[in-house]
Parts: C-alpha cells; structure tokens; sequence
C-alpha cells in the first residue's frame, strides 16, 4: 500500500511562493511507508513562483483573474489516471489549497478569508474513492 502525498508537505518547493509546506507530523508519519508525491499544480505547468490560485464562483482563477481552470482540471486528470493502477491507502492533502485542500478552502476573494470545502484534486479524489486526510489533521488520530 501507497500513501499519497502533497509534495509540499514533504519539503519539495512548489508552492505558490516558492516554498514548501513542510510537515514534521506528515514526514514521521510517512517514514516507513511507500510514498506517491504530487502536486497538481506543477502538473498543470504553473510554475514555480506562481501567482496565487483561488477557486472563483466554481472556476479555478489565478489572482491577476486569468482563468487556470481547464489546465488545472487535467493536471488532476492525469494525476487520477497515473495512480489509478497503484494501490493508495489514502491521500495526505495540504490545507485550504484550491486543488488539495480536504476540509477548507480561500474563497475566491484573494483576502485570506475560508469557507467550508474542498480543492478540486482532493473532491476528485474522494469521488474516486479515496481516503482524503488534511495535513492538519495527521496525528491527531
């Protein structure tokens, strides 16, 4: 069994700003277990610095208000499509992430400001199936 995971979380940097999120729990967590690192956004060809993404009104839209939707959906596509004969017993997701956030999300407004729901990789996820568990929440169990 695989475990799925952010690669943010793991300490690759590829987040928005050029860095990482980095998680202690995650890593110890993960240490002894087969790892799928992934980041939808990389995926897509978004870069890395990248102007910040939020999910505006349903559509995935970067800050400057250039639709990213259609790349960022087919980046989680073949993501899907690349783990589907692998077996994963569940995805470790960054937090309010417009892709990977499993509980919360930004809510379009560029403000910081959270609303109840989840990324589009992490819904996708758990449409497949999947076990989606939120950084935050690893080693609370």
């Amino acid at each position: 069994m695989k475990i799925l995971v952010s690669a943010c979380l793991l300490g690759e940097n590829c987040k928005y700003n050029g860095g990482n999120n980095y998680n202690s729990a995650v890593a110890e967590f993960v240490q002894d277990k087969e790892v799928l690192s992934v980041c939808p956004e990389m995926m897509a060809g978004m870069g890395c610095p990248r102007t910040p993404i939020e999910i505006v009104d349903g559509v995935l839209t970067d800050r400057d208000g250039k639709n990213v939707d259609a790349a960022m959906r087919e980046a989680v596509a073949t993501a899907l499509k690349q783990i589907s004969s692998e077996e994963i017993q569940c995805a470790i997701l960054q937090s309010r992430s417009p892709t990977c956030g499993v509980n919360q999300v930004y809510d379009g407004s560029f403000t910081g400001k959270l609303i109840p729901g989840a990324g589009i990789f992490a819904q996708a996820l758990k449409d497949a199936g999947y076990r989606v568990i939120d950084a935050e929440d690893v080693g609370k169990e």
